[in-house]
């Protein structure tokens, strides 16, 4: 059902229900994940120019194409415009393009809304001498975008979005947008719902990807009372209902492994029934009021991108 399931973006593209997620994967184990993913009937791979893995993503697809695995029109590719770049968008595309051996990007999507210091002391990660990420803090998010908005002409990424945007920062955006993004990818799973941006987002037309759908290493998310119930009921794992849990909510989902058997369990999912949904819907809101929700993903930008529970 995942692998073949899509939903449409604003652009009126197809997009897939399930990509492989690459971030931290094992840069030596990366190619062939990709390679077992795409055969298992993944048609979606999201990478990004931080994750240092694009080279590998590329290496992978070429090997992909040239044993006729796939044909590059059925693969949808998304990489994403690292904070250093986001004053120089088209450098930074053409930096990613490179490094996966491609003319165009399905998908590209600003990483985090801000921008790092260019001509700091890092590609990526430049520091002030304190320690602290050398940050450009009167660069506006909206001046980001009109940067991405400028890519589009070019035929070298079909659509344009966002990634790690709260509701606070897409309403400050929108108005200014000539283009609505197609996409915000977020972090989500039913401890970290979000509720609040998806509801916008489907108002206004945005697609939702969601990373980190299981929270990160050892979390506790799938071993979640409803979680785990579902998983009973449908004779299933827990894992399963957690990446089915965004089918249901019309959400593209980004499991990552590099582990092949864990890439293709990862691939055959449920659809949930009006009663499982309303068990993980009532989880969610009991933690939303305790206050007890769990972001796993928030790195130390010292920024506030106006998230609730980190404002």
């Amino acid at each position: 059902m995942a692998s073949t399931k899509t939903f449409k973006l604003n652009t009126g593209a197809d997009i897939p229900a399930l990509g492989l997620g690459t971030w931290q994967g094992d840069p030596t184990l990366l190619k062939d994940a990709v390679i077992t993913a795409l055969k298992a009937g993944y048609r979606l791979i999201d990478t990004a120019y931080c994750y240092g893995n694009e080279e590998h993503v590329g290496a992978a697809l070429k090997e992909a194409f040239d044993q006729g695995i796939v044909k590059r029109e059925e693969v949808f590719v998304v990489t994403k415009l690292w904070a250093t770049y986001t004053s120089r968008a088209e450098e930074g595309l053409e930096k990613s393009l490179k490094n996966l051996g491609l003319g165009w990007v399905d998908l590209f999507l600003v990483h985090w809304p801000l921008l790092m210091n260019p001509e700091g002391n890092d590609d990526k990660f430049p520091k002030l001498p304190n320690g602290e990420r050398d940050i450009l803090r009167d660069y506006s998010h909206i001046q980001i975008w009109k940067n991405m908005e400028k890519l589009v002409e070019s035929g070298k990424t079909k659509a344009i979005g966002v990634s790690n945007y709260s509701k606070r920062y897409l309403e400050e955006l929108l108005p200014h947008a000539t283009i609505v993004p197609a996409v915000n990818q977020i972090e989500n799973h039913p401890q970290l719902p979000q509720q609040e941006i998806v509801d916008f987002c489907k108002e206004k037309g945005i697609h939702i990807m969601a990373y980190s759908p299981f929270g990160s290493t050892g979390s506790p998310v799938t071993s979640a009372e409803p979680v785990v119930k579902i998983a009973e009921k449908h004779g299933v794992k827990p894992t399963t209902v957690l990446l089915s849990y965004h089918l249901a909510r019309g959400s593209t989902v980004l499991p990552k492994s590099t582990n092949p058997e864990r890439i293709k369990a990862n691939a055959e999912l449920i659809e949930l029934d009006a009663e499982d949904q309303k068990l993980l819907s009532e989880y969610s809101e009991g933690l939303v009021k305790e206050g007890k929700l769990c972001r796993y993903v928030y790195p130390p930008f010292g920024v506030d991108f106006g998230f609730p529970d980190k404002s």
